[in-house]
């Protein structure tokens, strides 16, 4: 079923980035606490429309560079199906909803929120411009994210999962630049036009890498094995090394342009993701 041009202009399906909020609540043990899974839903819904928000924001700038692009022509605003004044008014009504949810129900995710709002509507209107700052800005939404969380589910994050997390975001965001810029040759996002595609895959390994590092250490660190009593942690770096290698090779398919639309067409991404929650929960909340 093909949704209504506003929705679809919402993006509903990169909400999916939003469960990074619920990190804190399942590494942070509080998954029995009902304040906690209130206060963290409240939060991650709130950053969906928050998202929605932006993401209509930076179609509205983008929309005459989008109709030159093969498939962004196609976005609701871009093809006009969703007038500008639909669309920002949306963008307020959003993030005026988002704003009051937080106030009332989940207060300790009001800063974060506010700063990932604040960061991606300057991205959208000058950050995106500029090679490479421009996926560091989209690695530190997700931070922000993991930091919103945790002040919903009232725990500390690790240092570590934090590392993990940027790295994570930066690898992804490069790869979808990677996707854009073989997609159309950079001839239509400013800040590809001087990167070559070599050094963008250069830089999303090493990021790959380091993501790998940093969750592995995080398993075994002092501090994750005196908080969940136990190292098996570990058992579950597996799930991580072949859930990135695993999108790594559908890039080199030919995705990567669309990190969620590629995490629910492949079934085999979706499994390992499956997997690693169910492992990661069972060895938090039941193994010890």
């Amino acid at each position: 079923m093909r949704l209504p041009p506003l929705v679809r202009a919402l993006r509903p399906e990169q909400w999916t980035k939003n469960l990074f909020v619920a990190a804190p609540l399942l590494f942070g043990k509080a998954m029995t606490q009902p304040v906690s899974l209130r206060q963290t839903a409240v939060a991650a819904l709130a950053f969906c429309a928050t998202s929605s928000s932006i993401y209509l924001l930076n179609d509205l700038f983008d929309r005459e560079a989008d109709r030159l692009h093969p498939v962004k022509r196609n976005r609701p605003i871009a093809s006009g199906a969703v007038s500008v004044p639909a669309a920002a008014g949306t963008a307020l009504g959003l993030l005026v909803g988002a704003v009051a949810a937080v106030l009332v129900w989940s207060l300790p995710a009001l800063a974060p929120m506010a700063i990932y709002a604040a960061l991606m509507a300057l991205y959208s209107g000058l950050l995106k411009q500029v090679s490479l700052l421009d996926v560091l800005v989209i690695a530190g939404g997700f931070v922000l994210r993991v930091v919103a969380g945790s002040r919903a589910a009232g725990v500390a994050p690790s240092h570590w999962l934090l590392l993990c997390t940027f790295f994570l975001a930066l690898c992804l965001a490069l790869g979808k630049r990677r996707g854009e810029l073989i997609l159309v040759n950079g001839g239509v996002r400013p800040s590809l036009e001087a990167v070559p595609v070599a050094m963008i895959e250069s830089f999303e390994n090493i990021a790959m890498a380091v993501t790998i590092v940093c969750y592995t250490i995080y398993t075994v660190a002092p501090e994750t094995v005196a908080w969940f009593g136990t190292d098996r942690l570990l058992l579950t770096v597996p799930f991580v090394v072949f859930g990135l290698f695993r999108w790594r090779l559908l890039e080199a398919r030919g995705g990567g342009e669309d990190p969620s639309g590629d995490l629910f067409r492949d079934p085999g991404l979706v499994a390992t993701i499956v997997l690693w929650g169910v492992a990661c929960g069972i060895l938090i909340y039941v193994v010890p």
